[in-house]
């Protein structure tokens, strides 16, 4: 809006001009040569009233016609002008006059000139086009802001809706990364980071939920069949008494519950193995253990061997010496003429190695046999498997320890199976 002080030259002005109208007008009275109507000679300066005393109009110029003549206004003897304001018929209207004292005694008349607040012009239509274009830069304003506040929080929007929409069957599925490097593009990426987590964990739940509906099958399979076989003989002594060897049939099924046991022990190592949390380890001389469980050996091939001394691990020693039992047993049932027994320092840790000289393990079924209940082909057809729980047992041993067991290719021909712990 306009500054006060130029208000206040403005309002100067305008009584300028109203005053140098009185003058006129008083100067044409004096010489007898004021018209009728009056004439008003300063632009703007419409209305203009000669008034008696008694308040009577004695001229007006045409637009002050049937106007009342200001009755409470009169210039003081002493100072002949005056500037006025006041009110109109209409309840908005607003009269600025000035004021002018002319003649003496009963002859006195004032000149009043002046023009309607309406039509002062200039600082109304300043002062209204400056509050428009207040008003209109605030709506502006107010656009402006919501039109960039929606456009800046567009993305935000695509985000929440991709979300909604995604399904947890979707591994794959992201949501949109807007360009750039400000917060929206980085929540859109950790919200994509997060995702991906969200989507390796299922993948990775997904699998583990797969090998256990397997392994809860191939279990099942593995302890049907020695009670298969358990059953049928009793069912077959019960039919035909007389005709069953009983020491034959008692035989039979204590074989198949020494299976069954098997099995159940080896599930429940497996158990107490993945469940444990290094409780129980000690250190522990691994070639002395070696030894001892090369000397536990039952088997018609002999077993050379070739330790380095001083290796220390700390493990759970009978956990290891299943170990060494499951890869002694797995090399005498797979051996052609011999079994060879390695231990040595690698680094931080003690490596052994147990080899056969046997057919050896095709590449592509060398890590299918530390699956649970995974057995050759030709181990199976030969029945010289076992529990078919072993080897995977060993490689769940070597973890829970921190190492690994892997099988590769022997000097000799055969298989070639690696431990690996670290040293105490």
């Amino acid at each position: 809006m306009a500054s006060e002080a130029e208000q206040r030259a403005f309002h100067g002005t305008l009584r300028l001009s109203d005053r140098g109208q009185n003058a006129l007008v008083a100067a044409a009275l004096r010489a007898g040569a004021l018209a009728t109507p009056i004439v008003p000679k300063v632009a703007g300066v419409d209305l203009v009233q000669v008034v008696a005393l008694g308040h009577r109009v004695l001229d007006a110029a045409r637009d002050a016609r049937g106007l009342p003549p200001p009755a409470s206004v009169r210039p003081p003897g002493d100072g002949p002008e005056q500037d006025v304001r006041i009110h109109g018929r209409a309840p908005l209207v607003r009269v600025r006059l000035a004021a002018l004292g002319v003649g003496t005694g009963p002859r006195t008349a004032v000149i009043y000139a002046g023009r309607l607040g309406a039509r002062l012009t200039p600082a109304l239509v300043f002062t209204r086009f400056l509050g428009l274009q207040e008003a209109l830069l605030t709506t502006l304003a107010a656009l402006s802001t919501w039109w960039i506040t929606g456009r800046a929080l567009r993305p935000v929007e695509d985000i929440r809706r991709r979300l909604a929409a995604i399904d947890m069957d979707e591994p794959g599925a992201r949501v949109p990364e807007p360009g750039g490097d400000d917060e929206i593009a980085r929540l859109a990426h950790s919200v994509n980071g997060a995702l991906s987590r969200i989507g390796d964990v299922k993948r990775r739940s997904d699998h583990v939920l797969r090998e256990l509906r397997r392994f809860a099958a191939d279990a099942s399979h593995e302890l049907r069949t020695p009670l298969a076989g358990l059953r049928a003989e009793l069912e077959e002594c019960r039919l035909y008494p007389e005709d069953t060897d009983v020491p034959t049939m008692i035989d039979c099924a204590l074989s198949d519950v020494d299976r069954l046991e098997a099995i159940v022990a080896d599930l429940l190592l497996l158990t107490r193995v993945e469940a444990a949390d290094g409780a129980g380890r000690a250190p522990v001389d691994l070639p002395e253990l070696v030894r001892h469980e090369v000397s536990l050996t039952v088997g018609r091939w002999p077993v050379r061997t070739r330790l380095d001394e001083g290796l220390l691990v700390r493990v759970v020693r009978p956990q290891i010496a299943r170990v060494l039992a499951n890869l002694l047993d797995n090399a005498q049932r797979h051996a052609a003429a011999s079994v060879e027994v390695h231990l040595r320092r690698c680094g931080g840790f003690a490596e052994l190695s147990v080899s056969d000289d046997g057919a050896g393990i095709p590449v592509a079924d060398r890590e299918r046999i530390f699956e649970r209940f995974a057995r050759l082909d030709d181990a199976r057809s030969r029945d010289r498997g076992g529990t078919g729980l072993g080897l995977a047992i060993a490689r769940e041993i070597a973890h829970a320890h921190g190492g690994t067991l892997e099988v590769g290719d022997a000097p000799s021909g055969g298989a070639r199976f690696v431990l690996r712990i670290p040293l105490a």
